[in-house]
Order: C-alpha cells, then sequence, then structure tokens
C-alpha cells in the first residue's frame, strides 16, 4: 500500500478529467483548424467519431493503468504510461476511421489532432510536476514519518524512506529494545521522550520494524502511541529468515500471505495482456509473412532431402506440460534427434536447414503454437523432455522457468545463451536468465526483447548453428 499524501489522491483523481476535457477540446480546436486551412471534412468526424475517440482513450488508459496508484507514485511511470496509451489510441482510432462506412476523413486533422494532443498532455503533465514541487517545497505538504527498530529491515525501510519525495523522514525514533515492553505493562522512559519528540515535529506515522516471534510484547508501544496521536505501522521482521525482496498479500482481507518470489504474470490482467498481444503478434506473422514464406521453404525442404517439412517434437511447456513443437525440418532424417543437441558443424544438417538455423526462420512455425496457446511470442526456450528431465536433478532452480509458458525468443536467447549448452554452467546462466525475466516481465520488456532478436538475426548469431 503507497504512502498516501494529498498530492497522490488529487492526482489520481484531477488527471483523468483534465485529460479528457484536453482530449475534447484538443479535438474540437483540430476540427475547426483542419477546416480552417480548407481541408474537407465530413460532420460526422465532429459528433460521433468525438465518442469514439473519448471511449478509446479511457479503454487504453485502463489497458496501461494510467491512472492507478502504482503509475502516480512516479512522474517517469505517468509519462511513459501516457505515450504508450497515445500511441495504441492513435492505432485504434485510425482503424476504426479507415473501416467505417460511407466516411471520409482527414489525414490532415490526424495528424494535427495527435500533434496538438501530445503538447497538451506533456503541458498538463509537467504543470503537475510543478504543482507537486511547490506543494513539497513551499507548502510542506509532504507527510512525516519515523522509523521504530534499527535492525536489517528497519534499516533497508530507512533507506526506502529517505529516497521518497512525497514523505518527509524524520529518523530512527529508537532501536529494538524500544519497540517491547518491560513485562509490567510499560516502555522504557527514553522511549516514551523519543516519541514525543517525534510527535512535537509533526511525526504521524511510526514504521515499526518488529520480530514476528515478540508481537505479544508491544501492547505498551501501542498504548504511548495513542496517546502522543501516533499512527504505527507494523513491518515483520523477516530479514533473517527469507531473503528480500518478498510481498505480502492478503487472503479474504484476514490471512497474510507471504510470497517469496515476484511473478508479475500472475497478475490475470497481466496475463491477459501477454496473450492478448500473443495472439495479435502470432495471427500477423501468420497472415503476412507465413502464407507466403511457408511454400517457399517447404519447397528448399522438399528439394534438399526426403521428410517431411515440419519437425515436431514433445517439449517441456508450462507447468511441466509437454506439447509439440513444430519447427521447419533442418536435419535429414535420423534416429537421434529426441536424444542428441545440434552442434556445430552437425552432419546431420542440410545447407538447407543450415540457412535456416543461422537465420532462425526454422523456427517461423512455432507462431502456429504461439496461436495454438502452448507457447508464447517471448518466454524461456522450450528443452527436449530428456534435457528436463536431466538438468531438473543437477540444476537447483531449473524448473522455476516451467512456472511460465516458453517462447520463442527469450531474455536468455537475446543475451546469446541459445543453442548447444557444452556443459553445466551454460544451462545455469541460461535458467538464471530466465528467471530474471519471470520475475521482471512486464510488457515493454516483451518488446525489447523482440527488436533485440531481430536485431540480433540480422547481426547474425554465433551460438546459431
Amino acid at each position: 500500500m503507497p504512502i498516501q499524501t494529498r498530492y497522490l489522491y488529487l492526482l489520481k483523481y484531477i488527471l483523468p478529467i483534465t485529460d479528457v476535457l484536453m482530449l475534447n477540446i484538443v479535438y474540437i480546436s483540430a476540427y475547426y483548424f483542419t477546416a480552417y486551412l480548407g481541408k474537407g471534412l465530413n460532420e460526422e468526424l465532429q459528433r460521433h467519431y468525438l465518442v469514439v475517440c473519448n471511449l478509446l482513450w479511457l479503454f487504453n488508459t485502463a489497458v496501461f493503468g494510467l491512472y492507478s496508484e502504482y503509475n502516480a507514485r512516479k512522474i517517469e511511470r505517468i509519462y511513459r504510461g501516457t505515450v504508450k496509451s497515445l500511441l495504441l489510441h492513435f492505432v485504434l482510432f485510425s482503424i476504426y476511421l479507415l473501416f467505417a462506412k460511407d466516411y471520409e476523413f482527414s489525414r490532415s486533422f490526424l495528424l494535427f489532432f495527435y500533434i496538438f494532443l501530445f503538447l497538451a498532455f506533456m503541458a498538463n503533465r509537467f504543470i503537475g510536476t510543478y504543482i507537486q514541487h511547490v506543494l513539497i517545497n513551499k507548502f510542506n505538504s509532504t507527510r512525516k514519518v519515523a522509523v521504530l527498530g534499527n535492525n536489517d529491515t528497519g534499516i533497508r525501510l530507512v533507506n526506502y524512506l529517505q529516497k521518497q519525495r512525497n514523505v518527509d523522514f524524520y529518523g530512527i525514533v529508537g532501536d529494538d529494545e524500544c519497540i517491547y515492553g518491560d513485562g509490567n505493562g510499560t516502555i522504557s522512559l527514553s522511549a516514551c521522550e523519543k516519541l514525543q519528540e517525534a510527535a512535537a515535529y509533526g511525526v504521524k506515522d511510526v514504521y515499526v520494524s518488529v520480530a514476528p516471534s515478540r508481537m505479544h510484547e508491544i501492547g505498551p508501544l501501542i498504548l504511548e502511541a495513542d496517546k502522543q496521536l501516533l499512527r504505527l505501522k507494523f513491518i515483520p521482521d523477516l530479514a533473517g529468515a527469507l531473503a528480500a525482496p518478498y510481498t505480502i498479500s492478503y487472503m479474504g482481507g484476514e490471512f497474510p500471505i507471504i510470497t517469496l518470489r515476484n511473478e508479475p504474470l500472475e497478475s490475470m490482467p497481466n496475463r491477459f495482456k501477454k496473450r492478448a498481444f500473443d495472439v495479435i503478434f502470432s495471427s500477423l506473422v501468420i497472415v503476412f509473412v507465413l502464407s507466403w514464406l511457408y511454400p517457399i521453404i517447404a519447397l528448399l525442404i522438399k528439394m534438399q532431402s526426403k521428410g517431411p517439412v515440419l519437425f515436431k517434437q514433445e517439449r517441456s511447456g508450462i507447468n511441466d506440460q509437454p506439447f509439440w513443437c513444430y519447427k521447419f525440418r533442418s536435419m535429414r532424417m535420423n534416429n537421434d534427434s529426441d536424444k542428441k543437441q545440434a552442434t556445430k558443424g552437425d552432419s546431420r544438417i542440410t545447407s538447407v536447414g543450415r540457412f535456416l538455423r543461422k537465420s532462425s526462420l526454422d523456427e517461423m512455425p512455432q507462431f502456429f503454437n504461439v496461436f495454438l496457446g502452448n507457447m508464447s511470442v517471448v518466454g524461456p526456450r522450450p528443452h527436449m523432455l530428456r534435457h528436463t528431465e536431466e538438468y531438473k536433478k543437477i540444476i537447483s532452480q531449473y524448473m522455476v522457468r516451467q512456472f511460465m509458458k516458453p517462447g520463442i525468443t527469450g531474455w536468455a536467447q537475446v543475451h546469446g545463451f541459445r543453442g548447444e549448452t557444452k556443459d553445466d554452467s551454460a544451462m545455469e546462466k541460461r535458467v538464471e536468465h530466465d528467471i530474471w525475466y519471470l520475475e521482471h516481465w512486464s510488457s515493454m520488456l516483451d518488446v525489447r526483447i523482440i527488436f533485440m532478436t531481430i536485431i540480433n538475426v540480422f547481426h547474425g548469431e554465433e551460438n546459431a548453428y
């Protein structure tokens, strides 16, 4: 839960209102400005399409969570979310206008509208940043907070609070022993004095890093804080037992749950976004690329050697469920494909197959796997069943990568960890990168990996053979 301030609260509710107002003002202004320049415009563009424009904007901001508290806490996130929302709005609104029946629209109008809208939104955010600066520096509107407890968690909390611009960090108001009573229902005199000094300074919240096993000893501290009008926020000191970072959530609003690994794709909205991207991206590749590329490659493969065009093999998927993974066949028919990895100079690889593997074109049929839902565009590469059984016994965190769908490309692959694994350390590095991707997934990270993959394909990859 973020530290609430008036600024964050106002930003969350005022920003969407001002954005919608600006959207409509800019839309109407662009309409009349385009007409003033002599460009022909249909009246439907002013009436019916304005409603569609507003609905699309609300949809886009919901997709990217532009007005969420998470984005509101950092101005960089607001700018990033605004740009992404504008880009998606441009794509969707342009497509809608393009396919609307019997109406013509002006490209000049679209150009003026989105240029003016971008400038208006940037000005709006700049003004918001300036207001934040004034509130913090002129009117001292930050929330005053302090920390009680100098254990590992308390020290980490101090470092965090010192970096927050929307809080005024008072300092540490006592060590660990100041937290707990003396057994007679009182706390030490020095602890009382420090709490009084903090309250006199204007501190409202005191974050207490407390050992879970000693929670029953904090009664006297609560009573003293109530006297001083201080709100206590207890943070369990688990640093000695669990490695950070971990997250705590509540089931049914009652039972605390400690999660040791951050997994963004455990969130249903994130899973929906990733699946929607996979379906759209794979559909475009299948329709606009594979529709003409498949016959060409199929003909070349058939001319080179006997056998099917596609090579299929059972691979390990999400939750270790096997699935049939498809590739263009790059080898002559052999009995070792399910047991032996391709190596440099492998005699089984045909000359056409060598080109397909070097250019990664042999992976293209996996877009059918993506469309069917047993793979993703980006994710850990799927391994042969035999390799999964082998490596899960010798690499401790190997199976963590199976928490998500395998991908055509991935974070490990764009960093060079692809192809043949000559020793266990190479696989450990691959697994390390896959786990990092699992814990840091975002839509923009997927886009970044796709661009890095395209660049690597054109540059050529040393391990692609």
